[in-house]
């Protein structure tokens, strides 16, 4: 077996032992109904947003509105990327780049929330998903790696 065959089928191994494709299509699947449901619940309904789910400062259903299309934007592309295996990786680092900074934010405000308890279970939660995002990356990235034609050439 040559070198780069062995190389490629490690890659295949490490990306099956991550999980199959199948469930980063699922998870995406996933991620893309909550971030285009949560982007209709804050564009069809600001203030019931703020008051379930965001209830920091001063309500402002502007700007709600306008976190609504990010959201929207993010889950379209998770949407797309279920079927476009070349889009998963982009998708998922700004993805996972949005929640940590997302969370930090959250870090920040954390007392700043009505009531209080709120601000720490919005932490933990974004915190979470940052973590899953990181291992949905990872994973999109090893699946990626263990597809991708050597550029060496087959013999090397």
């Amino acid at each position: 077996m040559s070198v780069s065959t062995h190389a490629a089928r490690s890659r295949a191994v490490r990306a099956r032992a991550y999980g199959g494709p199948g469930a980063l299509r699922v998870l995406l699947l996933a991620f893309a109904a909550v971030q285009l449901g949560e982007a209709l619940f804050m564009a069809a309904a600001p203030h019931a947003f703020y008051e379930a789910v965001g209830p920091f400062g001063a309500r402002n259903d502007h700007y709600v509105r306008d976190v609504a299309s990010f959201y929207g934007a993010l889950g379209v592309g998770c949407a797309l990327a279920v079927r476009r295996p070349s889009w998963r990786v982009p998708v998922l680092a700004i993805m996972l780049v949005e929640y940590a900074l997302h969370s930090a934010n959250h870090l920040l405000d954390i007392d700043s929330a009505h009531p209080a308890w709120t601000g720490y279970l919005d932490f933990v939660a974004l915190a979470a998903t940052s973590v899953l995002l990181a291992w949905m990356l990872a994973l999109a990235r090893a699946q990626a790696r263990s597809t991708a034609p050597n550029p060496k050439g087959p013999d090397r």
